[in-house]
């Protein structure tokens, strides 16, 4: 699995010749989109940052769109999604945060959450995950502390932190890495197999942004 961060919550998650796309940026977003075509994209909220389907649209490939609450399954990737909610863009809204399986490795991606509280049937429903993706620059979303407290709660095995930089507070990463108490190098992309994560409780990994 090879995981490159596009900036604001826009991941590319490639596996063998599938490509999963979360939240990407639309070209109506004042955040730089990035093009390339997705098998699959997840939409966590109806928002110009994060719904940018046809920016994963290219030529004949159209992806299988994710956009709410639910079970889904499609070329082996099996999604839930789990209702919740955000203040992203200055007004409430419908947030979905997903839980996708696919190479033995489960990720849970929280999208635009803005409470470390989740629902206990929530949290009862969620495997245990091996990559979270928590937002961390408040402005709507979780702020650091709250977003390295609820991380933590869920146990994964590694952490990626998003939402950062140009959408969010200034020095929301340096905050966020200090609650974790550790320095953590930025990467270009993070390339996993399910080994990788054997002895991992909670390490945070940081990805630059590459749009």
């Amino acid at each position: 699995m090879i995981i490159t961060y596009l900036g604001g919550q826009f991941f590319k998650v490639q596996f063998g010749d599938t490509v999963l796309a979360f939240n990407p940026i639309s070209k109506d977003s004042n955040l730089k989109p990035a093009r390339f075509g997705a098998d699959i994209a997840l939409i966590t909220a109806n928002h110009p940052d994060f719904n940018g389907i046809d920016q994963v649209t290219h030529g004949e490939k159209a992806p299988f769109v994710v956009s709410g609450p639910g079970e889904y399954e499609k070329q082996g990737v099996f999604i839930k999604g789990f209702l919740s909610e955000t203040e992203y863009g200055g007004k409430k809204r419908i947030n979905t945060l997903y839980t996708v399986s696919l190479e033995g490795m489960n990720l849970c991606f929280l999208g635009a959450l803005n409470t470390p509280e989740l629902k206990s049937e929530t949290i009862e429903a969620l495997d245990e995950i091996d990559i979270l993706f928590v937002p961390i620059g408040g402005e709507g979303v979780l702020d650091p502390a709250k977003a390295y407290k609820l991380a933590v709660s869920l146990e994964p095995k590694l952490i990626i932190p998003m939402h950062y930089g140009d959408v969010g507070i200034k020095d929301a990463l340096k905050s966020f890495v200090k609650e974790g108490g550790e320095s953590a190098d930025p990467v270009d992309k993070l390339t996993l197999k399910k080994k990788d994560l054997e002895g991992k409780e909670g390490d945070i990994t940081v990805l630059k942004p590459q749009a």
